[in-house]
């Protein structure tokens, strides 16, 4: 079969002949590889509301020739696209900053189990008949996260999810069952994981004010709390939030229940941990996400801090709350609340393999890098002239949003309005961080001078920062680093 490259890249469509009813032949007779130019690709279409863009050259199915298995021409085609695609993994991964993956682990040693297909279908804490699983590792983890997070064994209960959007979908989907007529409250800069859970559980939401940290406004979120005394809090709380990091106060959010009346058997209390919900523990003076609070759930994402190769999390939440949701599914034998059903059993193996091969010192290491380069990054955007801002205990540094959508996408830049970010995790080296900081300071430079670029105010778009030094620190982290301790006054 002719194949033939586009670019770099090799593109092949295959075009499917139509029955007279509309349908697909169940053995089309005239398919044919179709090549598609570059500028052919990008196509619009309506789906009921939605506008698709899609610029997508997309490696398509085709079917083999009669005499493939003879010349393994197949074989060859497939591997080069193949090592097509790695290659473009590598170099794209030096230029991902924008988005929280640490990239890159190896996870070479469980290379062997890919053969196998593993399903950890249900309640992880029930042997299934179904027995390609892992919950023995599963269970591991979730016994280390469990230790991590203060709360017994006999009493909490979860699972490894398939990210950090199913652990707040749990989370909130079990603070709905345990107070049916609950309102969920959430700060307007939550993920929009929250706001797609109150819409699929038809739940009354309301969001509340930040500050310009990203932090929920607790003098907001009491007045809420006011007009609706009479239903109960169900109240999703940050530990980072996605643009900034800002980190909710758990602990004035817990009092501010309490002054306006919520008592703790009125109040249901989601973590949404994501990215930072794993890196506190490990930082002395970070805020404490504990079930030793009142709190019912918290969640992470396992493919961010931990590297995970693919998209994970992990979900716990108290053995009492669960007992709404379980179901007797005599299908797989037991009984189950998870909310997926079929689930990666090769997750929880990476996941464990991950926490033994750092333990809690590889990780504390981790964390205090992570801050420090974060520093380093926000410094020197400071140094060439350029607003930026570093909220304390987070990775993130905000800054003026390039204004060329090249070098943005060039960067992985994820960017909201005139803000853009870059999220520094443990892959992400000094030289990677020098590199973009030229780069940016030659192309801005060149921006200036063309007139296509007006300097933007960081300050505008957050308010003003005032740092106030308040004491310095050798044991921010448990260790002999130098580090500050300080706090934000926000100066509207």
């Amino acid at each position: 079969m002719a194949r033939r490259s586009v670019g770099a890249r090799a593109v092949i469509e295959v075009a499917a002949s139509v029955g007279i009813n509309g349908e697909i032949e169940s053995s089309p007779k005239d398919l044919h590889p179709v090549v598609l130019a570059e500028n052919d690709q990008v196509r619009k279409e309506k789906v009921g509301e939605i506008s698709r863009l899609q610029n997508i050259a997309p490696y398509a199915i085709t079917e083999p020739n009669a005499d493939d298995e003879i010349t393994g021409e197949r074989e060859a085609y497939m591997a080069s696209i193949l090592e097509m695609y790695e290659s473009s993994l590598v170099e794209r991964t030096k230029h991902h900053l924008g988005y929280p993956v640490h990239v890159y682990v190896k996870y070479g040693a469980l290379s062997n189990l890919q053969h196998f297909c593993i399903n950890n279908c249900g309640n992880p804490f029930t042997e299934s008949i179904h027995g390609i699983h892992s919950r023995q590792f599963e269970v591991g983890v979730l016994d280390w996260f469990a230790r991590l997070w203060g709360i017994e064994k006999d009493e909490y209960w979860g699972y490894v999810t398939n990210g950090g959007t199913e652990g707040n979908l749990h989370g909130i989907l079990v603070g709905r069952e345990v107070f049916p007529d609950g309102i969920l409250y959430t700060s307007d800069e939550s993920h929009y994981s929250v706001f797609r859970a109150a819409q699929m559980y038809r739940m009354d939401c309301v969001k509340v004010d930040t500050l310009i940290s990203g932090a929920i406004d607790c003098a907001d979120f009491k007045a809420k709390l006011l007009r609706n005394k009479n239903k109960p809090a169900i109240v999703n709380v940050n530990i980072g939030t996605t643009v900034k990091g800002g980190i909710d106060d758990l602990d004035c959010v817990i009092e501010t229940l309490k002054t306006t009346g919520f008592t703790k058997d009125r109040f249901y209390i989601h973590c949404d941990g994501a990215l930072v919900g794993l890196m506190m523990p490990f930082v002395k003076y970070g805020p404490k996400i504990s079930f030793e609070k009142p709190i019912g759930s918290v969640c992470i994402s396992g493919h961010k801090f931990l590297g995970c190769p693919m998209p994970c999390g992990v979900h716990i939440t108290r053995l009492d709350h669960i007992k709404s949701l379980s179901r007797n599914i005599d299908y797989i034998g037991y009984q189950d609340a998870t909310l997926m059903g079929s689930r990666s059993g090769h997750a929880p193996i990476l996941l464990w393999y991950a926490l033994n091969q750092k333990g809690y010192k590889g990780l504390q290491k981790q964390v205090q890098m992570c801050f420090n380069n974060a520093q380093y990054l926000k410094d020197r955007l400071r140094a060439l002239g350029i607003g930026a801002m570093l909220n304390e205990f987070s990775n993130i540094v905000v800054f003026e949003k390039p204004q060329n959508e090249e070098f943005v996408r060039c960067w992985q830049l994820a960017n909201q309005g005139n803000l853009a970010h870059i999220v520094v995790m443990p892959n992400i080296t000094i030289e990677q961080l020098d590199e973009f900081l030229r780069d940016l300071a030659e192309k801005r430079a060149i921006w200036l001078q063309e007139g296509r670029l007006q300097p933007l105010c960081i300050s505008v778009m957050l308010g003003r920062i005032i740092v106030l030094v308040l004491c310095t620190s050798k044991d921010l982290f448990n260790t002999e680093s130098f580090a500050y301790r300080y706090i934000c006054v926000i100066v509207l």
